[in-house]
Formats: structure tokens, C-alpha cells, sequence
């Protein structure tokens, strides 16, 4: 087995990718492939993988920036990292790609070189999201600001395999969101994708409003591109700003110092919860190949993270189970 990580990807490439590479080979015990400018990458690595790991490179000339446009980009520069790497998956050489670049890139890129899988009308971008009872898979977060309920449909039935599989969660509780908990609740989009959720072999749970999401009410959430990618933003600008106003109230005084001192290993335990270092990167579901996209601002440590999450796909054979669910489930839903 083997796993790309785009080497030209991050905001500081390559220098958390060479890490991370290294890193992880030595835990998965697989080959990891930098694929990146040759020039940039080869003494770096020779200086970091000190003890021999399975690392090797394959030279890509191109580079998708990330204020590039995709469609663009991609095809004046068709020798990039994520067109070389994707190209080693789909000719059998890896099993899955990881990037943390350029998110419409990788979509072109994945699209034009995988293809999707058959039935899949439009690829969901997914994410890994800390509720209270753990963390839930939430689908589609900005690749397509506008759907149709089939879409939503099929992002349903992709989630509810991803979070089995890479969650470990038998029959996953799958919820709609939308305004409200009854089934008229929504826009016309929420209201004419809740039978079609009802009815397509997935442990459908209903609508759910955010708060019921972050309670760990279901273990995947479906909606919208745009709305999945306010939500998501939304979210990670209230924690950041609640985390900003406690820190300030706790070195106010004396006594609150005392006290966040002794709330350290509370503290300690909030912040790993919602550092998403842990998780790296999530799967472009719909793809007909495991493509993992993660943070721009990825260090090695989350792409380290990134690489283990991939390499579990594969062994969870996480791209067949999709391609099963979708042909069997879809069909039963058309039957």
C-alpha cells in the first residue's frame, strides 16, 4: 500500500508535508509518496529520514496556489502536484491522495483525473466535527453552494458509510439540517430531500436543528454546501471567541489565575477536543478514488494525521462500501 501527500499543498509547503511524510511512514508501515518539485523536496528529506523510512518522490514541475482559479490553473499547469498524484491513484501505484491545498483544485483535479463513482451526481466535501458525545460527520461544507434533494440524498448515504467505517459507528443516526424538527420544518430544498432520506436504507433521524447536532443527537449531519460552510465557519468563530473571552477573564486577576492554574488539565482536555490536528483531513466523497483534503494552515502533525485517516480508509475498504451503498441504496429509492 501507498499514500500520496501533495507536497506543494499547505500554506508553508513543503516543509510540514517532508515531516509529516517521514512521521508517518513510520507509523503505518506503508509507503508514503511526496509528490512535489523534486528540487525543493530531495535534501530536505535526505536530512529528515534519517532512518530509512518507505518515503520516495515523484517529481510534479507545477504548482496550484492557493488564490489560483482551479479550472484555470489546472490546465496551464497540467503537470501539477495534485494531477501527478491523483494520477499515481488511479493507475493502481497508491490508494489514496492527501492535500491540504488549494480545496477547488483538488475537486477539478479529483473530477477530471478519478472521475466520480457511478450514481454519484456531485462529491461532498466532509468534515469531522466535535459534539458532545464525540465527533460527527458533516457533509457537504462548501463544494456545492447549491443542490438538489437527490444530492443531498446521496451525500446521506456516503456519510452514513464514512462515519461506520472510519468512526466505527454501526447504523449511524443520519440527520437533515434544517429550522426546526418536524418534517415541514425547512426550506423547499430540506422539504423535498426528507422522503427521499426516509427511503433510501440509511438510519434516517430527521431533521435536526444545530443545537440538537452538537449534542450529539445524530453521527452525520446533511445540508447544503453554503449552508454546511456557514455552520462550519460560524462555529469555529464562536469557540474561538468564547476561548478568547475566557482566557482573558482568567488572567484578569490573581484569583483567576489561581483558578485557571488549577482548571488546567480541564482546559487541556477542551482544547484537544477541538484541535483539529487529530483528525488532518476529510474525504471528497464521490470521488471514485480516496481523496483527503485538509487544513491550508496544516502542520505536520495534523497531516501526519491526515495520512493515518487515509491509510485506515483503504484498509476499511471505505471506497467500495460507498460504491455498494450507492448502487444498492439508489436503486432500492428508485424500485
Amino acid at each position: 500500500m501507498a499514500i500520496v501527500i501533495d507536497a506543494m499543498g499547505s500554506d508553508t509547503y513543503p516543509d510540514p508535508e517532508i515531516q509529516a511524510a517521514v512521521d508517518a511512514a513510520r507509523i503505518i508501515k506503508d509507503e508514503v509518496i511526496l509528490v512535489g518539485h523534486e528540487d525543493l523536496l530531495k535534501d530536505k528529506l535526505a536530512k529528515i529520514n534519517t532512518d530509512n523510512q518507505p518515503v520516495r518522490i515523484v517529481h510534479a514541475p507545477d504548482v496550484l496556489e492557493m488564490h489560483d482559479k482551479p479550472v484555470a490553473a489546472a490546465r496551464k499547469k497540467p503537470l501539477n502536484s495534485m494531477a501527478v498524484g491523483m494520477e499515481l491513484v488511479k493507475t493502481g501505484e497508491a490508494q489514496a491522495f492527501v492535500t491540504a491545498g488549494n480545496t477547488g483544485g483538488a475537486m477539478f483535479n479529483g473530477l477530471r483525473t478519478l472521475g466520480r463513482i457511478k450514481g454519484v451526481q456531485r462529491p461532498g466535501l466532509t468534515t469531522i466535527f466535535p459534539v458532545k458525545t464525540g465527533f460527527a460527520v458533516v457533509l457537504d461544507i462548501g463544494a456545492n453552494a447549491d443542490c438538489r434533494p437527490e444530492f443531498l440524498q446521496q451525500f446521506a448515504i456516503m456519510g452514513s458509510v464514512y462515519a461506520e467505517k472510519a468512526l466505527g459507528i454501526p447504523n449511524p443516526a443520519v440527520g437533515l439540517l434544517s429550522n426546526g424538527e418536524e418534517e415541514g420544518k425547512g426550506n423547499q430544498l430540506t422539504k423535498d430531500t426528507y422522503p427521499l432520506l426516509q427511503n433510501c436504507g440509511i438510519n434516517f433521524a430527521g431533521n435536526v436543528e444545530p443545537k440538537e447536532f452538537v449534542a450529539g443527537k445524530v453521527a452525520v449531519l446533511v445540508t447544503d454546501g453554503f449552508s454546511g460552510n456557514v455552520l462550519l465557519k460560524t462555529s469555529e468563530a464562536v469557540a474561538g471567541l468564547l476561548l478568547s473571552i475566557l482566557k482573558e477573564s482568567l488572567m484578569s486577576s490573581p484569583i483567576t489565575k489561581l483558578g485557571a492554574l488549577l482548571a488546567k488539565p480541564a482546559f487541556k482536555k477542551v482544547k484537544q477536543a477541538m484541535d483539529p490536528s487529530d483528525i488532518g483531513a476529510a474525504p471528497l466523497l464521490g470521488i471514485d478514488g480516496l481523496v483527503f483534503i485538509g487544513h491550508g494552515r496544516s502542520d505536520a502533525r495534523a497531516l501526519t494525521s491526515a495520512v493515518v485517516r487515509a491509510h485506515q480508509a483503504v484498509q476499511a475498504d471505505l471506497l467500495e462500501a460507498i460504491r455498494i451503498a450507492i448502487q444498492t441504496r439508489l436503486t432500492e429509492t428508485n424500485d
